[in-house]
């Protein structure tokens, strides 16, 4: 993309590591997130216009801790360590950096010297997120303390003339009530950025960049009929025209009705649509595989194999468009980050494929930028806000082996859990809803006899960004009507339990 102006994360292990880069990017400014090992080399090819430094779980002290190349403070260009990201700085530069008798978790009062370009324009005192254990309790030479709660001292640090911060809390959270603008402070007037970073911008380059890659060559898009590859179809076709071809594989592990959704969707539309039944022969290869990493990766290298094979009957083939999005790049350990989950189509992908190259124009987007991006391209609502569905789909939402009869359970389930929510109050809260069938079967009666059947996990929870989600408090009325509801109507569950954990630390996803 052609965008001029970059912030680099530098990750450091922390879990709001994507959160600061959407945080970021939510302020018109485009940025990446890197591994600390390979900072240096992003550094030296894309020359951005400021660094941050995020938290992460280790103590600067310990002997094996992550730390930057030192000649990173000695490039001129603007640093902001948040949290160990604060800490990192002090000891690299020669201050001391202790564990605390007093620690500080959730939010905390802080005051602020209004006098430092960090803290701009905002008020003398409010509450922000602390999270830490270590602190700093030796400046080093040059910085300045320019915040402080009643138990930290150098609750943040400054070196105006070398323009390099720190702060030992967490601005990337809601529960930091001013941490907007302070990140707003260190883009606008530390770093000096333009913000030319938005959706119409995006737009305009990526349609030149495929219509460049592609000349007159062919492109063929694994369409799934969830946002991500919805949107890109209709990026493809304003860029391709008739040269695209978008291609549905029904794997058979779909929702309710979902294959005859997608089909009903697109095979009207003006694009080149192929629908692809190829339920036995993905549930073939998945039969005895319980681990979720190795689902991923037999769903990744099948997707390629039914492309290829399509591929041939239609003709010459260059490229194989994907809706991956930044998330799957980043969980799946890109750019030397930690690998949380492989997506099918990032680290599931076999090696070997026939296509001249891939094309993923959406590498670099949140969901909530597809998002927009869709509205941008004029695609409807339904479409635009449609529920997000995994590419695995319910291969990791069934836990453990993967059966016919355990994805009819789940189906059915599932349908009356989204129903529900659809029809309820509660639905302007959402972000994601799904069912999840446990490996887990529990003791139950029903009538005078034992069963012995599967336990049920429902999830619901609230995002902006999909990086981080908090549980929807779900109204018990409606829990217990969902529950009763499956278990009269669905056989083979006994037992509903309702899932009550945010992300981080879980995953949206449970596999």
């Amino acid at each position: 993309m052609k965008h001029t102006e970059k912030i680099l994360i530098v990750d450091f292990g922390g879990q709001y590591s994507q959160l600061i880069a959407r945080r970021v990017r939510d302020l018109n400014v485009y940025s990446d997130i890197v591994g600390y090992k390979q900072a240096a080399d992003y550094i030296s090819k894309n020359k951005p216009i400021g660094i941050i430094f995020t938290g992460g779980p280790s103590s600067v002290y310990e002997e094996d801790s992550p730390k930057p190349d030192e000649s990173i403070f000695n490039l001129g260009i603007p640093i902001l360590g948040i949290c160990y990201g604060m800490q990192l700085i002090a000891y690299c530069l020669g201050g001391r950096v202790e564990k605390s008798s007093k620690r500080e978790f959730g939010k905390t009062d802080t005051k602020f010297k209004t006098s430092c370009a960090l803290f701009k324009d905002l008020k003398q005192s409010s509450s922000v997120l602390m999270s830490h254990v270590d602190y700093v309790s030796a400046l080093p030479e040059g910085f300045v303390s320019v915040a402080e709660t009643a138990n930290t001292k150098n609750a943040a640090m400054a070196n105006e003339q070398k323009k390099i911060y720190g702060i030992q809390f967490h601005a990337e959270t809601d529960q930091s009530e001013e941490g907007r603008e302070i990140l707003k402070n260190f883009l606008y007037n530390v770093c000096k950025a333009k913000g030319d970073w938005d959706m119409k911008s995006f737009l305009s380059d990526a349609t030149a960049d495929v219509q460049k890659t592609v000349g007159s060559g062919k492109v063929l898009l694994a369409l799934s009929g969830g946002v991500d590859s919805s949107v890109l179809a209709a990026l493809l076709s304003k860029a391709v025209g008739e040269n695209l071809t978008c291609i549905f594989i029904d794997h058979g592990l779909m929702r309710k009705n979902e294959g005859d959704e997608v089909e009903a969707a697109f095979a009207n539309s003006e694009m080149n649509f192929i629908r692809i039944n190829a339920q036995s022969r993905f549930l073939g290869k998945l039969k005895g595989v319980s681990e979720p990493e190795k689902k991923r990766k037999i769903i990744g290298e099948e997707f390629i194999r039914v492309f290829e094979e399509e591929a041939k009957k239609i003709g010459v083939v260059d490229f194989l468009a994907q809706g991956t999005i930044y998330a799957d790049v980043v969980e799946s350990g890109a750019n030397g980050s930690a690998v949380i989950k492989s997506h099918h189509n990032v680290g599931g992908l076999p090696k070997n494929i026939s296509f001249k190259s891939l094309i993923e124009p959406f590498r670099a987007l949140f969901k909530d930028e597809i998002r927009r991006l869709g509205l941008e391209l004029g695609l409807p609502d339904y479409l635009v806000y449609r529920q997000p569905f995994p590419g695995p789909g319910l291969a990791i939402r069934v836990i453990g082996e993967i059966t016919e009869e355990k994805l009819s359970i789940l189906r059915e389930a599932d349908s009356i859990w989204r129903s529900e929510l659809e029809h309820s109050a509660v639905k302007k809260e959402l972000g994601q809803y799904f069912a999840v069938l446990t490996d887990n079967k529990t003791v139950g009666v029903m009538g005078d006899y034992r069963t012995y059947d599967y336990t049920l996990a429902l999830r619901a929870v609230k995002t902006s960004d999909f990086m981080t989600a908090d549980w929807v408090h779900i109204p018990y009325e409606i829990l217990d009507r969902v529950s009763s509801r499956i278990i009269n109507e669905v056989s083979g569950i006994n037992r509903v339990v309702y899932d009550i954990t945010s992300k981080p630390p879980a995953t949206i996803e449970w596999e």
